[in-house]
């Protein structure tokens, strides 16, 4: 058992009945008609691009209007008061000083801010693992070319245990040439909330920076960056924390301002007048842009405490939980980790057996109206769902209805083609 009293492994057994299971229903039909999602579509993918409700929308929509009625006032007055009052709502959320954290149009961008400021050299080592998103092993991979240092991905072999057998296998990649540690709080393809706090601390003893790729972090799991304390975090607040598209942040811990450099050189490098932080003259002002999406964020933040969000993200767990225990018990594969809390939030992913995951992803869309991925890690391939407070039991019920159909069923006309 856990220390949350839930099960383990349990590849096969029985769906648990949920007393929750009532609650998330009624909850959820509620908070649907705030979001402007598609009725004839199951949507079980929020973790790729979020879903906005229609109040954040809103909002969104009336800080463009007010930009455009008058620009000038907009952006040459208005604009640093504005920021920084959502930099301050963000920070009080996350943990962090308003002048530790900048608003960019998502995380990968902030990845990529902080690996071409790092003085990575030659020979120098960036140390990840085999669980981080694609594209950003592609920055990686593109900036240890251009220094010609090198990117190691730590394998993380699952079904992972616990969180000492996850910092054992990172920390036994660390060398005397490890300059940087590089980690998905939690990982896109296998949806696994890592224990990077333990491994954040064992960094900053050896003198290696820490960057951390919290894409799917904020909104879904609770998150202090200052009791955290990473050197660089890169969150969405478009995801789960229900913000409209283009709003994430750099966080960046003060005394490792000295590394920034703008993506962008503009107006706040080597300002006349600097603002609170050299990371807020660097990344606020890269020319003409919109920052709509970035003001309305503390309108999303509004949203999760008005419909007390913690509760919300209770019951996503428990309607995760339950797709867990039937997705298994259809497969017979084991899940990925244990039934906790610690291993996974509202998002998860599945194992399946070998067929055409291409395929399946369009028959589930295509034949059932369901909007699922399918994730590939190591040549594997996982369903990786995503409960969002929108999404009910009857959104289980289907997608489980669903892949018995497809795989479950050997019929020529119904399986999909083995891999």
């Amino acid at each position: 058992m856990s220390s949350e009293g839930e099960e383990i492994f349990s590849p096969g057994r029985d769906p648990p009945h949920f007393g929750i299971i009532g609650a998330v229903n009624d909850r959820s039909q509620d908070l649907r008609e705030h979001f402007l999602l598609r009725d004839d579509v199951i949507f079980l993918n929020h973790g790729s691009f979020g879903a906005c409700p229609a109040p954040v929308f809103a909002a969104y929509q009336r800080w463009q209007r007010e930009l455009e009625a008058e620009p000038v006032e907009f952006l040459a007055r208005r604009f640093p008061g504005l920021m920084a009052q959502a930099r301050a709502t963000l920070g009080e959320y996350i943990a962090a000083d308003p002048d530790e954290i900048a608003f960019v149009p998502n995380a990968t961008t902030a990845l990529n801010i902080v690996a071409r400021a790092l003085p990575l050299r030659p020979g120098d080592e960036v140390l990840g693992t085999d669980h981080e998103y694609g594209a950003i092993d592609r920055m990686w991979s593109f900036i240890c070319d251009k220094r010609e240092a090198h990117y190691i991905r730590a394998p993380l072999d699952v079904p992972l245990y616990t969180a000492a057998d996850v910092v054992d296998a990172v920390w036994s990649r660390v060398t005397d040439r490890t300059r940087v540690l590089f980690l998905s709080h939690i990982t896109s393809p296998t949806a696994i909330i890592l224990p990077v706090a333990e491994l954040i601390a064992r960094a900053r003893e050896r003198g290696i920076i820490t960057v951390i790729d919290g894409a799917h972090a904020p909104g879904q799991i609770p998150l202090d960056l200052h009791a955290l304390g990473a050197d660089f975090y890169a969150g969405n607040c478009h995801k789960w924390m229900l913000a409209p598209k283009g709003s994430g942040f750099l966080y960046a811990r003060r005394d490792m301002h000295r590394f920034i450099e703008p993506l962008i050189v503009s107006w706040g490098w080597h300002a006349e007048k600097p603002g609170p932080s050299r990371l807020i003259d660097y990344m606020e002002w890269p020319g003409t842009h919109d920052p709509a999406a970035y003001l309305a964020v503390p309108a999303a933040i509004r949203f999760m405490a008005e419909h007390n969000w913690p509760v919300v993200q209770q019951e996503c767990h428990a309607l995760i939980r339950d797709a867990r225990a039937r997705i298994t018990a259809l497969t017979g594969l084991s899940p990925l980790t244990p039934d906790s809390r610690d291993w996974f939030g509202q998002m998860a992913a599945f194992p399946l057996p070998a067929v055409d995951g291409d395929a399946l992803h369009q028959q589930l869309y295509d034949r059932f109206r369901i909007e699922v991925p399918i994730t590939t890690w190591r040549d594997r391939q996982c369903i990786r769902v995503s409960v969002q407070g929108y999404n009910t039991h009857t959104d289980v019920d289907a997608l489980i209805s669903a892949l018995s159909a497809l795989i479950g069923d050997p019929r020529p006309d119904n399986a999909v083609t083995p891999a």
